[in-house]
């Protein structure tokens, strides 16, 4: 979402912040890498709502790119990954090991320690630990890896001399720099599947429309639910992915005279359909070493 005058960039940060505390429906992003605020939302109904609330309470006219499905990514197995302080191809001053898992739907990100206590400063700990968090925003497909448990399996540094840090010790900077590489290359072995999200439907529809809406749903691959009678018409349930729900609220009117009514809400993830979907990177790309490394060494570089 931008605002038609650039000047209400920040404004419109704000605005939507206050409507995300008022509707938990609504989830914003500032996505500094894209340059853009991100809305996340349940149908267009909700998107008009929102357009007309900034006008009329805040004073923002703001428009809405086409929308988009955003998809997670979860992990499928356990990848290990270690990179050993003063190792060929290793320019960091920091040993990192970490093992990656999945974790019970819902769990969210667990970070756990399989390393002595005390044998990392807690600086560093932390450096990876903040890493890992941030890295996950863009997995292997350039999604969000969800649900996971990653736990630091191996540590090293080099410790400051008696008189103080020096250029030869280890700082967080080191650990920031390694642990993306550590972690892709754990993410690779474990493997992630691109999942969708999915709305549960509740249509009801006249009686008379009811077989051309059974059609409609089945020709978008939805399966419904044995319809249930409720006075003059039906009620029909189904799931579907979140991205064919616009599809079917657009042709109901026309299968139901107008008399139809449609309630969608977030009823979890399944594995999209090919062809996955794939989300352009921000980041420094730790997929491919190689450009990593050289854009580390000289942050300006695209």
């Amino acid at each position: 979402m931008t605002p038609t005058c650039s000047a209400d960039r920040g404004a419109l940060h704000v605005a939507l912040t206050q409507l995300a505390e008022q509707d938990p429906l609504i989830d914003v992003r500032q996505d500094d890498g894209r340059h853009e605020t991100t809305l996340s939302l349940y149908g267009e109904v909700q998107k008009e709502v929102i357009q007309a609330t900034l006008a009329s309470d805040f004073g923002i006219d703001a428009r809405m790119a086409e929308p988009t499905t955003i998809c997670v990514e979860r992990v499928l197995g356990t990848g290990t990954a270690v990179e050993f302080l003063d190792a060929p191809g290793n320019p960091f001053q920091a040993t990192v090991g970490l093992r990656v898992q999945p974790g019970p739907p819902g769990s969210g990100f667990g970070f756990g320690l399989d390393v002595e206590l005390g044998s990392l400063p807690l600086a560093f700990v932390t450096a990876v630990e903040d890493t890992v968090r941030a890295t996950l925003a863009e997995g292997l497909h350039g999604w969000q890896v969800i649900d996971c448990a990653v736990t630091m399996t191996h540590s090293g540094f080099v410790p400051p001399p008696p008189t103080g840090w020096s250029v030869f010790s280890s700082s967080a900077s080191d650990f920031r720099n390694l642990t993306p590489l550590v972690l892709m290359t754990a993410l690779r072995q474990a493997r992630t599947v691109v999942c969708e999200p999915v709305s549960s439907v509740r249509l009801e529809v006249p009686e008379s429309s009811l077989r051309p809406v059974l059609t409609a749903l089945a020709r978008i691959g939805a399966t419904a639910q044995v319809p249930t009678r409720v006075g003059d018409g039906y009620v029909v349930g189904c799931e579907l992915p979140a991205g064919r729900v616009p599809a079917v609220r657009r042709q109901l009117p026309g299968l139901t005279g107008g008399e139809g009514l449609l309630e969608a809400e977030f009823a979890g993830y399944q594995p999209a359909r090919d062809p996955v979907p794939v989300r352009a990177r921000t980041d420094r790309n730790p997929l491919d070493r190689k450009q990593y490394l050289l854009r580390v060494r000289n942050p300006g570089q695209p």
